[in-house]
Formats: C-alpha cells, sequence, structure tokens
C-alpha cells in the first residue's frame, strides 16, 4: 500500500532539502586558508590554521585603512609601522600568519610572475638583500611603510625607483586561489 504524504509533510520536507543544500552550499563556497609558513632563521615549520573569508582585495582594504599611519622602526601596530611590520599585522587581521621580516616573507611565500590585488611586492634597496616589502593594491600601486619622518602610504611601480629596486612578488594564496571572489 503506497504512503501518501500531505502537503504539510511534502513542504517540510523541501524546507529540511533547501537547508541542507544551503549548508553544502556554505560549507564549499566559503574558502578555508591553511597556510604553512617555513622560517629559515630558526629552521622550524609552522603550521597556522585559520578559516578566513579575506581575499586579495580584503587584504587592500585592509591595508587602505592604515594610510598615514607614521613609519617606526621596528613597528608593529597602527601607532606606527615598519615596512614588514605592515605586511605581517594587515596579513594577521586577515587571518594569515607570515613571517615578520620582509627577507622571511620573501622566502616563506609563493612567487608569482605578476602581483594580484593583496600579494607582496618585494625590493632590494641596497642592491643585494630584500630589504623593503609592500602591499599590491593594482594598477601598479602599493601600499607601504616607506622610511623614517614618512607615512604608510602609495607608490607606483612604474616610478625608475620601484622599477629599479624591484625583486619580484609573493602569494599567501595556493594556486587556483585567484577566482574564488573574481
Amino acid at each position: 500500500m503506497p504512503i501518501i504524504e500531505s502537503n504539510g509533510d511534502s513542504q517540510m520536507m523541501k524546507r529540511r532539502a533547501r537547508w541542507k543544500l544551503s549548508l553544502l552550499a556554505l560549507a564549499f563556497l566559503i574558502p578555508a586558508a591553511v597556510v604553512v609558513a617555513y622560517s629559515p632563521e630558526d629552521t622550524t615549520e609552522v603550521n597556522h590554521r585559520r578559516i578566513t573569508v579575506y581575499d586579495g582585495g580584503g587584504i587592500a582594504r585592509l591595508a587602505e585603512q592604515y594610510l598615514g599611519v607614521p613609519y617606526r622602526p621596528g613597528g608593529y601596530s597602527p601607532s606606527g609601522f615598519d615596512c614588514s611590520g605592515l605586511t605581517s599585522y594587515v596579513y594577521k587581521e586577515a587571518g594569515y600568519s607570515i613571517p615578520r621580516s620582509a627577507s622571511s616573507q620573501y622566502t616563506a611565500l609563493r612567487p608569482v610572475r605578476v602581483p594580484e590585488v593583496g600579494d607582496l611586492v618585494f625590493f632590494r634597496i641596497d642592491g643585494k638583500s630584500i630589504s623593503h616589502v609592500g602591499i599590491y593594491v593594482g594598477n601598479y600601486r602599493f601600499i607601504h611603510a616607506p622610511s623614517s619622518g614618512k607615512n604608510v602610504s602609495l607608490a607606483d611601480l612604474r616610478l625608475k625607483y620601484w622599477k629599479n629596486t624591484y625583486a619580484g612578488a609573493r602569494t599567501i594564496f595556493q594556486p587556483g586561489d585567484d577566482s574564488l571572489y573574481n
């Protein structure tokens, strides 16, 4: 004998199905970032796992909040930043853990040929070692903490000084993550 569902039972089953489908969609659409950073200074692998919904654009927007903050040697807070203090602080706010120094960030992150918004851009100011870093925000511009007496500001990669000292770009994102929110 077939079971006949009442209209109320059918509606409840449809609601449950939609609810389960919504949960599945959330599980697959909101990315979880898993970052493994290696610091050559202490030769220990540090595993940091944190769920985040910040993509490159979110990182750039976080960095923009600190425009105008004064440069402070060794600074790692909104009261004052040095270049790598700014990048590591912004990334930490976005849910990612990266090394503290510019050279360690350069070594730990994945190289990319062309930077995307939210990637880090690195420079060899003295011509030899990585000594400066900024957050790429698009249109050849990056946010950085320049030097003593100056504030966190925008700079343009096309300017001769930055072109001549440019060392490359690195990303926190894994291959394939570039289309998460595009």
